[in-house]
């Protein structure tokens, strides 16, 4: 069967995973550079130990943000058969938005451990925002999708791309509800960043299944048959 899409070269999609896989992989581990010993005296090392408490919190914070973004991108790429260079463009913006984690990690850390409260309110509004931004990525990834469904597998429920839509929206409307904690009180924006990431992460399979997003996808189930009765693959 022809193309679809003579005009946009593609290629497969297991390739783009295996490449963010390996990315992902660097930032995580680039993120335990940061727990190590403070510098201490010969004999001393036990009394400098706790100090490290703080770039352990920055750390295990930043440890479940990637995480969670790599469970996103597998259960998302995992559904894809094959990428065009849009997506391409889109995934590799992703990957930046993530490299650069180990930058306010860092700087949260240092934060953390100075008690100064003007530096921890910038430390986590830096950190948050950034966090925002990465989780916005998503949006054009999953517009995209949702555009161009010859990309993505035939027997995928429009309802995952839309819950995932609606989760990406929720994700960035907290991170600015956080933004905005953070200039005033620090540690609660943090809390509460953190704790909504983990409760996004826990339930990432149950929202395809409330009744708001099932009878919200209804239309799209219908656009996208529409689009593969056109599009044939």
């Amino acid at each position: 069967m022809r193309d679809p899409t003579p005009a946009v070269r593609l290629s497969e999609s297991t390739r783009v995973e295996t490449f963010s896989d390996a990315v992902l992989a660097i930032v995580l581990t680039l993120l335990v550079i940061e727990l190590r010993a403070p510098p201490h005296e010969a004999g001393r090392l036990s009394a400098v130990l706790p100090q490290m408490w703080a770039s352990a919190v920055a750390v295990l914070i930043s440890y479940l943000r990637v995480s969670v973004l790599w469970l996103n991108h597998h259960d998302i790429f995992v559904r894809i058969r094959r990428v065009d260079r849009p997506l391409l463009g889109m995934n590799l913006w992703l990957l930046l938005n993530c490299v650069i984690v180990p930058i306010p990690t860092a700087i949260l850390a240092d934060a953390l451990r100075g008690g100064e409260p003007a530096d921890l309110r910038a430390a986590a509004t830096l950190y948050i925002l950034l966090a925002g931004i990465l989780v916005a990525a998503w949006l054009p990834i999953l517009r995209h999708l949702r555009d161009h469904l010859e990309l993505v597998d035939p027997e995928m429920d429009a309802a995952f791309l839309h819950a995932r839509r609606v989760r990406t929206w929720v994700g960035v409307t907290v991170d600015a509800v956080a933004v905005v904690v953070a200039m005033v009180a620090p540690i609660p924006a943090l809390t509460l960043w953190t704790l909504t990431l983990i409760v996004l992460a826990a339930t990432s399979d149950v929202v395809p299944g409330i009744p708001f997003l099932t009878r919200r996808s209804r239309r799209a189930r219908k656009e996208r048959k529409t689009s593969l009765v056109k599009h044939p693959s």
